[in-house]
């Protein structure tokens, strides 16, 4: 994937136009034809169900390309279960695409340090937040009862993250379509989370225990 040098944009239409020419100039020459290749049609292997928050890109923590990865991103990184009524279901729209279209072979619930969505989950969100992301968190308040009370500070926090992640994929799993394809071995479900501050990524094993990636 292209190294782009980038600045911070400060919201103005100008920033993001300074952006783009940055791309044009200094990505595009190599992706152009990666692009046209694409331009035919998407084939990822992987779904990544992450966080909306702004440090956490999959792409750029996975090390993937264009066209690699189908993502998935709200707050906290959660799905929601297997509710196949005419409400509103974009997570779940996205989700039955990449397992049921593109037949993607592994889906990643990227959790994250420091996630605003799982402290609005355990200590209340702010007020300019309720409108919907409470009812959106409230998703995963069974993760409270996982997470060992007596956890305080960022002890607490990096557990809560790591039960959000194993709410969504429980939720997952309600998914008849992708619990059938777990159950043949056609498809794969991992947790992982990143460290903003350390860039570590750990990862979830069967056994529902996180270790760490390893960098060589």
């Amino acid at each position: 994937m292209a190294d782009l040098q980038t600045s911070t944009p400060d919201g103005s239409l100008d920033a993001l136009f300074d952006g783009y020419r940055r791309f044009r100039k200094e990505a595009w020459p190599d992706l152009q034809r990666r692009f046209e290749a694409l331009a035919e049609g998407q084939s990822p292997k992987v779904l990544v169900i992450g966080c909306s928050d702004s440090r956490v890109d999959p792409q750029q923590i996975l090390g993937a390309g264009p066209g690699e990865l189908f993502v998935l991103r709200n707050v906290a990184a959660l799905a929601p279960p297997y509710t196949p009524d005419q409400s509103h279901h974009g997570a779940s729209a996205a989700i039955e695409y990449a397992v049921r279209v593109l037949k993607v072979k592994r889906i990643v619930v990227l959790a994250h340090a420091g996630c605003g969505g799982v402290k609005a989950l355990f200590d209340g969100a702010p007020p300019e937040a309720f409108d919907f992301v409470v009812g959106w968190v409230n998703m995963a308040s069974r993760a409270r009862k996982t997470v060992d009370p007596s956890l305080q500070g960022a002890d607490r926090q990096l557990a809560g993250e790591q039960a959000c992640a194993g709410v969504t994929i429980e939720n997952l799993m309600t998914f008849p379509w992708i619990r059938e394809r777990v159950e043949d071995g056609s498809l794969e479900i991992t947790g992982m989370h990143f460290g903003v501050a350390t860039g570590c990524l750990r990862c979830r094993g069967a056994d529902g225990v996180w270790a760490d990636v390893p960098t060589e």
